[in-house]
């Protein structure tokens, strides 16, 4: 084998290595539901529903999600239904949007001025979008509608097009969170009641902090009536399958092992790493993050026979919060999945910005957030060279650190970073604790698994090596909300002691051993390690696991329901408190290691979220 490639499981990874043999890990894995469930085409479509005319249908109302191409998607059933002589009575919701100068007002509170990044989370639903007297008088023709003669077919569609509340039957129409932002880039989509195309980054604040919320609360109302859900990533091939099926899966994953999709982008400090072990985007100059679980951006991908659907992973947290969580969890976070699993890949890449997250009560009250983004840093795998950024040095001085910041951001020039953040030399299955207020960030040549909060847009950066975006764009330096936030008290010495895990045997069996690596006080999960030759059990004891194989090659999860999912090494799965009892086995040649995050049970009882909060 050529020196510089790196065989798929070497750890360390050789200094020398440039590139990366494909590994194991599924890109696109699916939960299998029984056969002919899901079907797909506008035909099949057209036809349900022309067989549905017959029993009665007179009013169909179509919703969805941000992004869904609406002209598209009506050009190709309407051409369907032709062909079956259907010629329904078309009244696209979208004519009755407000006028900007109307909702914007109540709206601009919560896009944060001139800030680039942050808004404030918005609390209600698209209601306020609309004009309505106009949503009244499309109420009225749905009831009259449903009063015309039988064969007559009405059909009310667009984004918010159930606000009209009276139909026979509702369709939704799903799109993936990577697939709108990505659709957002190409000028495809913009943000929900406005004709204007901003800039991605004005696009994203706006949908993260208005558009996603206030459409969640609809989809959440509705998905207990959805009749049929569609997928349309692909508006010219989609899928469908029926609402009491869909509900039904809902409920079989809330039991089982599954993994989401999961997505990648590119950043100035991406890697080569995962391009090549996980074999995506070889088309890319380099994949800096993927989205393992994060849910509210991940989709779930469930197959039938052949066909394969695909619906934002937030359904399953509006249906099945408690089974999902458990219900102590589930008290304290309600529909929201609070872990998160992501990747930052900086082999042959560059660094991470110098940066913070906020405190718990900073982000409560400034951007609404329910809990604050503590992070940690888990070292899958790193060259010998490897460095991560965590805490300030003994010797800094906050003010000269401060002084030193601010001259770079004017000034352009370069900042002695070992003057005043400390370093550590990584190395695979280190494990670095980053709670709220700590300077940090990775060093290039690390893939570092991210153990996080599921808050995940809120970093405050304080240097950025003086490098621009791929957009050829400095980006935002928050230098004043960074000084809000940092505890300086978290120096060198203080990581060392509090901020590397130092696992701990807390279990033992036969071939197995677990190990406690993080339980700290001013979080609230908990991480721990199964270390195994064969096999292990063990019972959730109504706690969820994030869970990612660290160690060995591939196993295989199977839950109390009989359900078996395959897992194979950097790959992350959920196993949901429902799911009782499950064991892992190794399918490997070598011993395996399962790492386990969890919300400490404690938490909301004894424990709060953080300790401090402010």
């Amino acid at each position: 084998m050529n020196s510089k490639i790196a065989p798929p499981f070497a750890v360390p990874i050789p200094q020398d290595a440039t590139e990366y043999a494909r590994g194991l890990y599924n890109p696109f894995p699916a939960f299998r539901i029984a056969d002919n469930l899901i079907a797909s085409g506008y035909s099949a479509l057209a036809k349900s529903l022309k067989g549905e005319i017959s029993d009665g249908l007179r009013v169909l109302v179509i919703d969805g999600f941000q992004g869904v191409d609406w002209n598209t998607f009506r050009r190709n059933l309407e051409l369907a239904l032709a062909k079956t002589n259907v010629k329904p009575e078309w009244h696209d919701v979208g004519n009755c949007l407000a006028e900007a100068k109307d909702f914007l007002p109540k709206i601009k509170p919560f896009l944060g001025g001139d800030d680039r990044l942050f808004g404030t989370q918005f609390p209600f639903g698209p209601e306020i979008f609309f004009d309505a007297e106009k949503i009244a008088d499309l109420r009225i023709r749905a009831a009259m509608a449903r009063s015309a003669k039988p064969g007559e077919l009405t059909i009310f569609y667009g984004t918010g097009a159930a606000l009209v509340e009276l139909w026979d039957k509702l369709w939704y129409i799903d799109i993936p969170k990577d697939i709108i932002q990505e659709n957002a880039k190409k000028s495809l989509t913009t943000n929900f009641g406005s004709s204007r195309n901003p800039d991605f980054e004005e696009f994203y604040k706006h949908a993260y902090f208005v558009d996603w919320p206030a459409l969640n609360r609809l989809k959440r109302r509705l998905l207990p009536r959805i009749d049929r859900l569609i997928d349309l990533q692909n508006p010219e091939q989609l899928t469908f399958i029926e609402g009491s099926e869909f509900r039904a899966a809902l409920r079989e994953i809330s039991q089982s092992a599954f993994r989401v999709r999961p997505w990648y982008y590119s950043g100035p400090w991406g890697g080569k790493f995962m391009q090549g072990h996980f074999g995506v985007h070889l088309d890319k100059v380099n994949l800096s993050t993927s989205f393992e679980i994060i849910i509210p951006e991940n989709g779930i991908i469930i197959e039938s026979g052949s066909n394969r659907l695909e619906f934002s992973a937030d359904c399953l947290m509006f249906q099945e919060n408690e089974k999902v969580l458990g219900p102590q969890a589930a008290r304290q976070f309600g529909a929201e999945w609070p872990i998160r699993l992501d990747y930052l890949d900086t082999i042959d890449g560059g660094n991470l910005s110098i940066q913070v997250h906020p405190r718990p009560n900073y982000i409560r009250r400034n951007f609404g957030e329910t809990f604050t983004q503590d992070e940690s840093y888990y070292i899958i795998n790193a060259k010998p060279d490897a460095r991560v950024y965590i805490g300030v040095t003994d010797g800094c001085r906050p003010e000269e650190f401060y002084r030193a910041v601010q001259n770079s951001v004017e000034n352009g020039l370069e900042i002695d970073t070992d003057k005043f953040v400390n370093s550590e030399p990584p190395k695979p299955h280190d494990l670095f604790l980053i709670p709220n207020g700590t300077v940090h960030g990775s060093g290039r040549n690390n893939l570092v698994l991210e153990i996080s909060a599921t808050t995940y847009i809120f970093t405050f950066k304080i240097y950025d090596w003086m490098r621009k975006d791929l957009n050829g764009k400095l980006r935002p330096i928050n230098i004043e909300r960074a000084w809000q936030n940092i505890r300086f008290e978290r120096n060198s010495r203080y990581v060392r002691e509090h901020l590397i895990a130092k696992p701990r045997l807390i279990a033992e069996g036969d071939g197995w051993k677990k190990y406690l690596l993080a339980s700290q006080k001013e979080t609230w999960w908990e991480v721990h390690r199964v270390e195994f030759d064969q096999e292990f059990a063990m019972d959730t004891n109504g706690t969820a696991f994030a869970v990612n194989l660290v160690g060995g090659e591939c196993c295989k999860i199977t839950t109390a329901n009989g359900r078996q999912m395959p897992l194979a090494w950097a790959e992350s799965m959920l196993i949901p408190a429902a799911a009782g009892h499950f064991s892992v086995k190794n399918t490997g040649t070598t011993p395996g290691k399962l790492l386990l995050v969890f919300v400490r049970p404690t938490i909301g009882i004894s424990e709060p979220l953080n300790n401090p909060s402010e």
